[in-house]
């Protein structure tokens, strides 16, 4: 199992994305967190094929489509670490920490 925590900034939030690979094209997808929004993509997630949809382009891939239609905030950085996560529990990725920093501008 992959397992990321997202801070999500501003709104305060907290998100941990667990990625369970069930078998060659199948993963569980369980995000635990206080936001209502996040916490509805479970029920739209929940066992996915990763090969068709989800490393589409953004307009077509099944992470950002539930990311339209579930959150308010297009800011939020869960759908991304969604991804993230089920790259690097399939072996198509390392896991390497992804980092937002704000340096004050001159």
């Amino acid at each position: 199992m992959t397992k990321v925590r997202v801070s999500a900034g501003a709104c305060g939030y907290t998100a941990v994305v667990k990625v369970q690979a069930l078998d060659k094209k199948k993963v569980h997808i369980n995000i635990i967190t206080a936001c209502r929004m996040l916490q509805s993509f479970n029920e739209e997630l929940g066992v996915i094929d990763w090969t068709k949809g989800v490393f589409d382009r953004f307009c077509d891939s099944i992470i950002y489509k539930t990311a339209h239609d579930k959150l308010k905030h297009t800011d939020c950085p869960v759908p991304m670490a969604i991804i993230k996560a089920i790259q690097v529990e399939i072996k198509g990725a390392v896991p390497k920490d992804v980092l937002m920093k704000f340096e004050s501008g001159d």
